[in-house]
């Protein structure tokens, strides 16, 4: 196999979203002619076909295009009335969005710590945490590991709590044999460009088997209005458009070979990996990873990853700073040592070079300079 030397150094990515285009671009090219000649780029036929597509993918009733992963989260939460006054559980490690979301519907993010292998959210602490303003839980699916739904449900039926999955990172994912973002009251997507299903520029989507919801999304998506220039209640502009939808239809028929390439490359780096000072990610017994990013752990991580750079392997952090040290929740009353997974997780996580398209080469060689650096 080849050295790192060998396979152009320099030139070995995160990811390579090029790539991918370059695999599917005559379909895609094909789809953006139709939309410009068509001349509708604002919840035109697209759309709406891909939420029919979307939501008969993850097995649920309804789909409705949005802006943004985040925006799906802030129409998730209004849609399901959750404001001033109450409380949404969520994991202490996760992107910033999760959390925010839930402020700018003026309610409160209660945090709890995560497991220590999957990096979902702890249902044991999150149950500890449940008080009489807690109105919904949010669990992340973070990486693409399904969090153990069996459990939040279950928590969420004995205490009559919402559930919003937040699905940015986990298209495909399965637990126990069901999508994730099928399980809740509503589902989240994210098509940010580096996701699973990703788009060429923003977009995101609610997905849910509630119609009242499905409509209120749709409203507040919209100015809060069913009929246009009537409003009936404040709602934002927050609309997936035409081009992105086309693009994103034709991706979604490549979306299961994309999933099981990512798992094919997985494994095969958690092989080669076995011997090597870094924790692997792990797959539960009721779970289907996705693999959105392929997270190891290591001791020195700042180190490690700056010596990796220094011999062209491209690596990310996510996160190097959990939800409760972050600013804009300081003053919720959170201190260093509160959540101690979720802050070790931030200190040792790191980030491979990870899409679908990536060589086995490149794995190989990322591998070999992994394991030079961590074991000196």
């Amino acid at each position: 196999m080849k050295t790192l030397d060998q396979v152009e150094r320099k030139k070995i990515p995160l990811m390579d979203m090029v790539a991918q285009y370059r695999s599917i671009q005559p379909e895609i090219d094909d789809a953006i002619r139709q939309v410009m000649e068509a001349g509708q780029f604002v919840l035109g036929p697209n759309v709406a076909a891909l939420e029919k597509e979307v939501a008969a993918y993850l097995g649920v009733s309804h789909g409705v295009g949005v802006a943004s992963g985040t925006d799906a989260l802030v129409l998730a939460l209004r849609a399901l009335e959750i404001g001033p006054g109450d409380e949404v559980i969520i994991p202490a490690y996760t992107f910033f969005a999760t959390a925010g979301a839930v402020m700018l519907v003026g309610a409160t993010p209660v945090l709890v710590d995560v497991e220590p292998d999957t990096y979902c959210i702890n249902i044991a602490q999150a149950g500890a945490r449940i008080t009489s303003r807690t109105k919904a839980i949010i669990p992340v699916h973070l990486y693409g590991h399904p969090a153990d739904m069996t459990a939040v449900l279950k928590l969420a039926k004995d205490h009559n709590l919402k559930v919003i999955e937040d699905n940015a990172q986990a298209f495909g994912a399965e637990h126990r044999d069901r999508k994730t973002g099928s399980m809740g009251d509503v589902g989240c997507l994210s098509f940010f460009p580096s996701k699973n299903l990703g788009a060429c520029g923003d977009g995101g989507m609610v997905v849910t088997n509630d119609a009242q919801i499905a409509e209120r999304v749709r409203m507040l998506r919209m100015h809060g209005w069913k009929k246009k220039y009537f409003p009936e209640m404040i709602g934002y502009n927050s609309r997936l458009d035409e081009l992105q939808a086309a693009i994103l239809r034709v991706k979604l028929r490549h979306i299961d070979e994309w999933n099981k390439r990512r798992r094919l490359l997985a494994h095969q780096y958690s092989e080669l990996l076995q011997e090597a000072e870094v924790g692997l990610p792990v797959e539960g017994s009721d779970a289907r990873h996705v693999y959105h990013l392929y997270i190891v752990r290591v001791k020195g991580r700042d180190r490690v990853q700056q010596e990796l750079k220094e011999q062209g392997v491209a690596t990310a952090i996510y996160y190097p700073q959990p939800l409760h040290l972050a600013e804009p929740l300081r003053h919720l009353g959170y201190r260093k040592g509160d959540f101690p997974v979720a802050e070790q997780a931030s200190t040792e996580t790191l980030s491979l070079p990870f899409y679908p398209e990536m060589t086995n080469e490149y794995v190989h060689a990322t591998v070999d300079a992994l394991k030079e650096i961590v074991g000196r």
